[in-house]
């Protein structure tokens, strides 16, 4: 049922299809509560938090858009500029809402997949929580100087010193509606008001004209392919000319798809819904005796289903020196007009 509604409103809201009047008649409402929401809650901001370095990484758009490598990218920008920096996560698709550690070994139906991912990768603390005040102010109290909220542009209550909003350069605004007529939680013009804009992939015309300022252009540079259940690892140059099984169940199947054909593999496409939890009935459709690649984020949940040569894709975000140069000055800049900047430089 989910992968069909999500098919459905994938069509609507990037395919072309016009939205129907049921869903035009429910933008009204999801405009109202949005309001009220960012009335209510952002008169309510912790003070203890306010003032306090905070990285906040979002979009205006629902779904997928690269977030988690950014996230990655700015932890190790972070630490290299002398911060203590910590992450903080709802969790999408975890079984309980309350404040969690994530460990390397945490399972991802207790944390959420792009959580234990950051955890593994970026080396720094993460905590999930439905209240994402409270997860900042716990990583706070345990040492951290600096915390990255994966998501949040929508938290109102989350004061942030940086915001940063992430467009897939693909998809973009897809039809230009708000939710959930269209993929939009807030109209283009917020991007306005954000700090830094980041364009994940080569922009297209139609949204190079529709973005309200200049925007940094990220690329997801693939790495090695790493075995799923051991060590061992591969150049993905060494499956040029390879039929391979490819599964995804990310925001966007197509850009993973994309990456393995440009690296010239022959592959055989299976999308599944975004945070999609794998069982072994999944990959009963797959053709036989073909290699199965698929991304880290789906991997984290495929180990232990018992899948024989299976590897996956890690990703590195790569943006100009020049950026990353900018948001640690205004990241420091933004802390030094509270008082408040730690013991940091001020380049990576």
């Amino acid at each position: 049922m989910r992968a069909k509604l999500e098919r459905y409103l994938n069509e609507v809201w990037y395919g072309g299809d016009t939205p129907p009047a049921w869903l035009r008649a429910l933008v009204p409402l999801y405009r109202a509560g949005f309001w009220l929401d960012r009335k209510l809650k952002s008169a309510r901001q912790p003070a203890a938090l306010k003032g306090r370095a905070i990285v906040v990484v979002g979009s205006v758009v629902a779904g997928g858009s690269g977030k988690t490598p950014l996230v990655i990218r700015l932890c190790q920008l972070a630490r290299q500029a002398g911060y203590r920096p910590a992450v903080i996560s709802r969790g999408y698709g975890r079984s309980s809402g309350v404040l969690a550690e994530v460990s390397k070994d945490s399972s991802p139906a207790d944390v959420g997949d792009e959580p234990l991912i950051i955890a593994r990768r970026s080396g720094a603390p993460v905590v999930v929580a439905a209240d994402r005040c409270a997860a900042a102010q716990f990583l706070f109290d345990r040492g951290a100087d600096l915390v990255i909220s994966d998501d949040g542009l929508q938290h109102h209550r989350l004061p942030r010193t940086v915001e940063i909003c992430v467009v897939d350069g693909q998809r973009g605004f897809g039809n230009g509606e708000l939710l959930p007529a269209g993929p939009l939680r807030e109209p283009p013009s917020r991007l306005k008001d954000v700090d830094f804009v980041v364009i994940n992939g080569a922009q297209d015309e139609v949204l190079s004209k529709s973005l309200p300022g200049d925007g940094v252009n990220m690329e997801l540079a693939p790495g090695l392919l790493h075995a799923l259940n051991g060590t061992e690892t591969w150049r993905l140059s060494q499956f040029t000319g390879c039929k391979v099984n490819a599964i995804a169940g990310i925001g966007n199947p197509d850009r993973f798809f994309r990456v393995l054909q440009q690296a010239g593999l022959q592959t055989r496409n299976h999308a599944f819904p975004d945070h999609h939890t794998f069982t072994r009935q999944d990959f009963s459709a797959l053709e036989p005796g073909l290699p199965l690649l698929m991304t880290e984020k789906d991997a984290v949940k495929c180990r232990g289903l018992g899948l024989d040569n299976a590897w996956f894709l890690a990703v590195e975000a790569m943006l100009p020196a020049t950026w990353e140069t900018a948001f640690l000055q205004r990241l420091d800049a933004g802390l030094a007009q509270h008082g408040k900047h730690p013991e940091a430089s001020s380049g990576p």
